[in-house]
């Protein structure tokens, strides 16, 4: 996947961190898991997000940490996931996190739901079809005047960081559809209902 200047780690300091991209199949065709951080949280509080978070002294690196994230904050079975890659690092220069995505497939699906309360609002398993349809994607202004893809889909507003590997791996994967109207950016803080802190119905 290719790495955008910006988010190209420094040489030194950042925590490091990994987040699980999981995909899986429904009847509704392939889908990604994602999760609502609690309106509470010091950092991105609302922000949708994969599972995951920074690596412990514990964790046998990355996958090992996507993995134990997504069991604690989702209630997954890491035993129904193969893990298909490990995509380059991220960084995430607001919160100073070092973030390695770690590409998964949901071979066999489990229950999902918030069972970390106090860091996760909601659980949703997204279809790629709602968050390749047009009328669902938007391009948003973030107030630092930074311009990126966001989703509105199942009551929320994906943007930032998890919007743009969404983003790209629609690209990759083929499932991109042109957008609307050229996509012109709308301010983020402009936006209706579904923005962040908004819940999952």
């Amino acid at each position: 996947m290719p790495v955008h200047r910006a988010l190209r780690p420094p040489e030194n300091g950042g925590r490091r961190s990994a987040v699980l991209v999981l995909f899986g199949e429904t009847a509704d065709g392939p889908d990604v898991l994602l999760i609502q951080r609690s309106t509470g949280l010091r950092r991105h509080p609302g922000q949708p997000a994969f599972p995951g978070g920074a690596i412990d002294p514990d964790d046998d690196g990355p996958v090992d940490c996507a993995l134990r994230e997504a069991a604690e904050e989702t209630g997954l079975d890491p035993a129904g996931v193969t893990v298909l890659d490990v995509l380059p690092e991220l960084y995430i220069s607001h919160s100073g996190f070092r973030v390695t995505p770690v590409l998964g497939w949901w071979h066999e699906p489990s229950e999902v739901r918030p069972t970390d309360i106090g860091e996760v609002a909601a659980v949703a398993r997204v279809p790629v079809r709602e968050l390749a349809d047009p009328a669902n994607r938007v391009r948003v202004r973030h107030p630092s005047g930074k311009i990126g893809p966001a989703f509105r889909v199942r009551g929320m507003l994906v943007w930032g960081f998890t919007a743009g590997i969404l983003n790209q791996l629609l690209v990759l994967g083929g499932w991109e559809r042109p957008w609307l109207n050229g996509a012109a950016a709308v301010p983020l803080d402009a936006l209706p209902p579904g923005a962040p802190g908004a819940g999952v119905p």
